[in-house]
């Protein structure tokens, strides 16, 4: 049987990794523009800090969601709105795995280390190559367009489930219930 609603831990990780996942598109499309400064360096290492946080997180995230049952959808949500949702939380989760670890190849081919937190080094993935930098950053670009669609149209289903449809869609993830 289905909790009502989602554990605490699942909100806490979800609000969380939700606002860690905003700052990091509003950063990255902030600073990707700028002109080359210690500034610009320095967004790009908390760019790069806080990606592989989210990376690490998305994957306890997941473990959590595997061990604890998410809570079922409402039996009145038609069977393509349901599969709708199941393919949209399906396609997240991958960008939330896909969009670090194209930075991190990125990184990695244009011979930029990663140090977590200025503290911990991340080995490369692969070898220095500045064609295929550039075209991950391409990929890395794109995957972060896609999110950010995929973002908006998943609140937008939330609100719309509670303004019209008036379930209990949107409340069950809230923080306070």
């Amino acid at each position: 049987m289905h909790a009502p609603h989602y554990t605490r831990t699942a909100k806490s990780l979800h609000w969380l990794m939700a606002l860690m996942i905003l700052g990091l598109l509003a950063l990255g499309f902030y600073m990707s523009d700028l002109p080359l400064s210690p500034q610009k360096l320095q967004y790009y290492s908390w760019h790069k800090w806080a990606g592989v946080s989210v990376f690490l997180l998305v994957w306890l995230r997941l473990l959590w969601r595997l061990t604890h049952r998410p809570p079922a959808l409402p039996d009145s949500m038609p069977r393509h709105m349901q599969w709708a949702a199941h393919a949209g939380h399906f396609v997240l989760y991958v960008l939330m795995i896909a969009i670090p670890l194209s930075g991190w190849l990125m990184s990695s081919a244009k011979g930029v280390p990663t140090v977590w937190f200025g503290v911990l080094p991340i080995p490369d993935l692969i070898g220095k190559d500045k064609a295929l930098g550039k075209s991950l950053a391409e990929l890395h670009e794109a995957l972060n367009i896609g999110l950010l669609v995929l973002i908006s149209g998943h609140a937008a289903a939330a609100f719309f489930h509670h303004f019209f449809h008036k379930d209990d869609t949107l409340r069950r993830m809230l923080p306070a219930r």
